[in-house]
């Protein structure tokens, strides 16, 4: 299966290196590798130069776009962006450069790719660094494909549509994927170190954005106020709940365009009910 990933990446000199390094030291390489700079100001491009010259499977590409702050969108605008640069590939990839990967990542993901005919999406675990030790990045369930290291099956990447440019993208495409037939899957064994954790520099309006996203996610007022309490504990943060209802109710004032339409939304409630109710019995 062939395997083609992008890395969207801004003013990432800090990380790159060590995460593409991450990358050529692979059981099982990518076929290709792409980086696409957007606006980088730092070394972010020579880096990532440097490591096309030396892997051939590896390119790079410069994005030109604002420079405003944007969470979600300006991510998957920049991964859109480099889609025109892949080859035909089986398995697609969109990775932080912020990331670490082990070295058998691919080698097991692709083993349950082959495995698995009705696997949509795979991914290992997101690891932070706390003193000497790493521990799990807890602002997820262990279940769930964290954005940071996405791998689709094209089957599966084609019939959600690709990624929507928006604040809550990463759980979007899995909902979707589900609704659509394939299953999802986290390998435990897989431990990814995250070299900045989720949320570093989260400001108020990113707070509201989550809430933004809840509701063009069609989740309804009384999921969304559950999901935002489990981010506000999860990142122990009571603005996070707080900002996050104002946002979802600015929303829905200002009817902000849905992300899914009404029959994938309907199923999206229903999904995450019946999480609900699984949790609480």
């Amino acid at each position: 299966m062939r395997i083609s990933i992008i890395i969207p990446a801004h003013n990432e000199e800090r990380h790159l290196k060590a995460c593409l390094a991450s990358f050529v030291t692979q059981t099982h390489s990518p076929g290709q590798l792409l980086v696409v700079d957007d606006n980088s100001t730092d070394a972010t491009y020579n880096i990532a130069s440097q490591f096309a010259q030396d892997f051939p499977w590896i390119r790079v590409v410069q994005r030109t776009s604002n420079n405003k702050h944007s969470p979600g969108k300006k991510v998957i605008d920049t991964f859109n962006y480099g889609l025109q640069f892949v080859d035909d590939y089986d398995l697609l990839g969109k990775f932080d450069a912020d990331i670490i990967l082990p070295p058998t990542y691919f080698e097991k993901v692709l083993a349950h790719f082959q495995s698995n005919w009705k696997l949509g999406m795979c991914s290992g675990l997101l690891y932070i660094q706390k003193g000497n030790d790493w521990s799990y990045e807890n602002i997820a369930d262990k279940n769930h494909i964290r954005g940071p290291i996405k791998l689709y099956l094209k089957a599966c990447f084609d019939k959600i549509k690709g990624l929507r440019p928006a604040t809550g993208w990463d759980t979007v495409d899995v909902l979707l994927a589900k609704y659509h037939g394939f299953e999802t899957q986290t390998d435990p064994t897989l431990k990814v170190k995250h070299l900045r954790p989720t949320g570093h520099g989260y400001s108020t309006k990113n707070y509201k954005a989550k809430g933004v996203a809840l509701y063009q996610m069609r989740y309804g007022i009384v999921l969304a106020k559950i999901a935002l309490l489990k981010m506000a504990w999860q990142a122990k943060s009571p603005l996070l709940y707080i900002q996050g209802i104002f946002g979802f109710l600015r929303a829905w004032i200002q009817g902000k365009p849905p992300l899914v339409n009404k029959v994938e939304g309907a199923f999206i409630r229903q999904l995450r009910w019946k999480g609900v109710q699984k949790k609480l019995l």
